[in-house]
C-alpha cells in the first residue's frame, strides 16, 4: 500500500517545528505504524538525512513510549491500542496520514515527536511510599480484600503513563493519570496509612507542573489505551476534599483512613 506522511519536525522547544512530507511505497498492512517508521529513518539515513525521532520501547503496549497523536487522535484511530499496537490495514491504501506530538504546556517538545513527561514522574514520585512492617511476610489470608475493590485496584494500576489522557484533553488536564496512580494504591490495605497524605500531595505536584484542570469533558477516557475510566477522577476529588477538610480542622494532624 502506498502512503503520505505528514511528520512533525522540530529540533527542540526553542524553535518553531512544520509538518514534512515523506511518501512512502510498498507499505505491507502488516506492519506496525512504528515500524513504518523504522522504514522511513532507513530511508532518510541512506540520503544522507537526519532520522525522525520518536520513543518506543517494548512494543507490546505495555511501557507506554510510543506517544503520538495520529490524525489528530493520540495512538491513533483504533481504540483502546496503543502507537506500536496500531497495524496498517486500519489505514486505507493511498491514505494521507498527519503525525505529530503530545501537545500540552507540561509536555515540552524535546525533538520531533518526542515529548519530556518527566512531569509525570514527579506526580509519583510525590506520592511517596507505603508504609509497612518489617519482618517475615504475613499470611496472603490475613488481611482480607473484596474481589471488587481488587478489580478496580487494578482497573487503575493498568495505567501505563502514556500521557494520552493529557494529549486528548482540551484543557492539558492530568487528572485521569494521577487519579489512577492515586486511586489503585488508596483502595487496597497497604496504601491506607498514607492515603490522604498521599492526595493531597500528588494533586498539589500536579497543579506545580501546569496541567490544566479537569472539566469533565471526558476525552481522557475516550482516548486511554487502557479504557480506564472518569470515575477515578470522582474518587481522587472525593479523597482530596476530605483531606483538605481534615487538614484545615487539624493542621498539625494527618488524616487517618476510615
Amino acid at each position: 500500500m502506498k502512503l503520505t506522511l505528514y511528520v512533525w519536525r522540530q529540533k527542540s522547544a526553542a524553535q518553531e517545528g512544520e509538518f514534512r512530507r515523506y511518501d512512502m511505497q510498498e507499505v505491507s498492512p502488516d506492519s506496525s505504524f512504528l515500524e513504518v517508521l523504522d522504514l522511513l529513518n532507513e530511508q532518510l539515513i541512506l540520503k544522507g538525512e537526519e532520522p525522525i525521532e520518536f520513543e518506543h520501547d517494548c512494543r507490546e503496549g505495555i511501557c507506554g513510549c510510543c506517544s503520538m497523536v495520529i490524525n489528530g487522535r493520540p495512538h491513533g484511530p483504533k481504540k483502546l491500542h496503543t502507537t506500536c499496537q496500531l497495524h496498517m490495514r486500519n489505514f486505507e491504501d493511498g491514505a494521507t496520514v498527519y503525525v505529530e506530538p503530545w501537545r500540552a504546556a507540561a509536555f515540552p517538545v524535546v525533538k520531533d515527536l518526542v515529548v519530556d513527561r518527566s512531569s509525570f514522574d514527579r506526580i509519583i514520585q510525590s506520592g511517596g511510599y507505603i508504609s509497612v512492617n518489617t519482618g517475615s511476610a504475613p499470611e496472603a489470608n490475613s488481611v482480607p480484600i473484596g474481589k471488587e475493590v481488587i478489580d478496580t485496584a487494578m482497573d487503575a494500576a493498568t495505567c501505563i503513563g502514556c500521557g494520552a489522557c493529557v494529549a486528548a484533553c482540551p484543557n492539558g488536564s492530568a487528572a485521569l493519570f494521577t487519579a489512577a496512580k492515586i486511586s489503585h494504591l488508596g483502595l487496597l490495605a497497604q496504601g491506607q496509612p498514607e492515603r490522604y497524605d498521599r492526595v493531597l500531595r500528588m494533586v498539589d505536584q500536579m497543579d506545580k507542573e501546569l496541567f490544566g484542570s479537569c472539566t469533565n469533558h471526558g476525552e481522557c477516557q475516550e482516548a486511554c489505551p487502557k479504557g480506564i475510566s472518569i470515575k477515578y477522577i470522582s474518587m481522587m476529588n472525593r479523597d482530596f476534599i476530605r483531606a483538605t477538610a481534615a487538614r484545615v480542622m487539624d493542621p498539625k494532624g494527618a488524616m487517618k483512613a476510615q
